[in-house]
């Protein structure tokens, strides 16, 4: 392997008549903040009684729990979550 490495380094010097920079193209690393979190799947007689943080609400209203948001103002389990700007929040952080 090593030899073949030279090889390849040799055949680009040769061809690009000089000493050439080769830049690896490999993306930075993205850091545990932005990394999306999975909406969880809802589970099968799950209530908002249940929720104990809007987060965890919003990821089931996400994950298909639609009776979470009763009223349709885009506030999923309001004995949890307070305001539309806190589940906005929650919801571009999961990537809903």
């Amino acid at each position: 392997m090593r030899r073949l490495h030279g090889l390849v380094f040799f055949t680009l010097l040769i061809v690009a008549g000089g000493p050439v920079a080769v830049e690896s193209r490999m993306p930075a690393p993205m850091s545990p903040a932005v990394l999306p979190v999975v909406p969880v799947v809802p589970v099968a007689g799950w209530t908002c009684g249940q929720a104990s943080s809007c987060a965890e609400a919003v990821q089931h209203w996400c994950g298909g729990y639609r009776r979470a948001d009763g009223d349709s103002d885009g506030i999923p389990c309001e004995n949890v979550c307070k305001s539309r700007i806190e589940v906005n929040r929650i919801r571009s952080r999961i990537g809903c």
